[in-house]
């Protein structure tokens, strides 16, 4: 499983919220909220819900981050959280699903990289 702060950085990459910005809405340094997204600190179930409510995201969506969470390859509609809201569902999936992609080839390169290392 990734990492929480992996988790919430793909999606906030993917809505395009800057880390300012979330740091900003938690009341907190940017050092502090870069060190989330890296994982080096340990989150209470509480900051994890500010977090998810920010990016407008369930809180079990960002535990267990899953593509399927994010698009309905199906028919290419983005697929709501519980929480989402209609109005602030102002973009374009197809650009979602292009960063997603571009996240998806480089850890594909980098588990690559690792591999050929051993």
């Amino acid at each position: 499983m990734d990492n929480i702060g992996d988790n919430i950085k793909k999606f906030r990459e993917l809505k395009n919220i800057t880390r300012d910005k979330i740091a900003g809405d938690l009341n907190m340094s940017l050092s502090n909220y870069s060190k989330i997204e890296r994982g080096e600190i340990d989150l209470t179930i509480s900051r994890v819900q500010e977090i998810a409510k920010i990016l407008e995201v369930d809180v079990s969506q960002i535990l267990n981050f899953d593509a399927t969470q994010i698009f309905n390859t199906s028919n290419n509609h983005l697929v709501q959280g519980v929480f989402a809201k209609a109005e602030n569902m102002h973009f374009h999936t197809d650009d979602y699903k292009e960063k997603y992609i571009a996240m998806l080839e480089q850890e594909n390169a980098r588990l690559k990289a690792i591999v050929e290392a051993q």
